[in-house]
């Protein structure tokens, strides 16, 4: 087997993969797609000292007046739009700030270090907001996604070895 890591949008046919990893809503219509990984829920973070002479915000809009860590991923073209919703309400905010990384660890070093805001993977945050060395806010802005599914498509013939990984990777639920 052979592992590829790259962030971009790759169509896997075109490439001669076998299958993707791709996040729920990302994978195509006429895929199929194989749940490997529970929900997922992001989570706006920053340092104690970061907030030390700024105030919380309360509303994903507020992110306007704060620095916030930017992340630019090959999927988007530019620096990634963070995305709320509440109560089936919506929203899409750019926001500024003086870094831009393609990694998580950059984002999550520099927001422990008081840097600016951050927007992470929850399960990435939780042992830095457990441990004080994060605050999190607009909690209730960020609802849970549909995380990481194995796709492939349709018509493919599966060989022995492709149909283990299938079944090893499948998620067993929590």
């Amino acid at each position: 087997m052979e592992v590829i890591v790259d962030y971009g949008l790759v169509d896997i046919v075109a490439e001669g993969f076998d299958a993707g990893v791709r996040l729920g809503e990302q994978v195509a219509k006429d895929m199929i797609a194989l749940r490997i990984g529970p929900d997922m829920r992001m989570a706006v973070v920053g340092s104690p000292a970061y907030f030390d002479n700024r105030p919380m915000p309360r509303t994903p809009q507020d992110l306007t007046e704060h620095n916030c860590i930017n992340m630019r991923m090959p999927t988007y073209g530019g620096l990634y739009v963070w995305e709320f919703e509440k109560d089936g309400r919506e929203l899409r905010v750019r926001v500024d700030g003086q870094l831009v990384f393609n990694t998580l660890r950059q984002r999550l070093d520099s927001a422990r270090q008081g840097l600016g805001l951050a927007y992470l993977p929850e399960d990435v945050a939780t042992p830095c907001i457990r441990s004080a060395e994060l605050v999190r806010v607009l909690e209730d802005w960020c609802a849970p996604f549909s995380g990481y599914h194995l796709y492939y498509p349709s018509r493919r013939h599966s060989s022995p070895a492709f149909s283990l990984m299938v079944e090893t990777l499948r998620y067993k639920g929590a």
